[in-house]
């Protein structure tokens, strides 16, 4: 209401716990004793990027167990550095292609014809998935759709860039 919204439109999901993990061991958590490990402490802990991530990684209805040394780990067995890391390969890609003279805004130009390699045709299809992706989260308020999309699309990303040269 004191958005200007009818107080019918809140929906709440309800989730359930995280259950730590540090070293292998589960971390020992009561909430009847106190001890428990605030959100705030966990994302100063695993940063904020890998926190909301790993959260995300589940449907709001099962059970999340939160890796701690995983969730801070700079390996491609994190989802967070795995998807960073693609983000990161294709900035470079970027800048390397405008310091060769490139136009990124005449990229959306670009004739896709041209891309035939099997891992090219599969990263265009998963592109193309990504507005329905992005609704189908929306409308069934399932956020670990996106997290899915993400780390298929850096694992094709990932494939591509190791197989294949980019620019030449």
């Amino acid at each position: 209401q004191a958005l200007g919204q009818t107080p019918d439109r809140l929906e709440i999901a309800l989730v359930q716990f995280a259950v730590l993990w540090r070293n292998g061991v589960q971390a020992k958590m009561s909430t009847r004793s106190g001890d428990f490990v605030t959100l705030q402490e966990l994302r100063e802990e695993v940063g904020n990027d890998a926190a909301r991530f790993f959260y995300v990684l589940r449907k709001s209805d099962q059970h999340l167990d939160f890796d701690l040394d995983l969730a801070k780990s700079q390996s491609n067995d994190n989802p967070v550095y795995y998807i960073q890391y693609a983000h990161a390969r294709i900035c470079r890609v970027r800048e390397d292609y405008t310091k060769q003279g490139g136009d990124l805004s005449r990229l959306p130009e670009a004739d896709l014809s041209l891309l035939q390699h099997p891992a090219e045709q599969q990263i265009l299809r998963r592109l193309n998935e990504y507005s329905d992706t992005i609704a189908t989260a929306a409308r069934d308020y399932a956020p670990h759709i996106i997290a899915f999309y993400l780390k298929d699309l850096a694992v094709d990303l990932h494939s591509y860039y190791k197989e294949e040269k980019w620019l030449v």
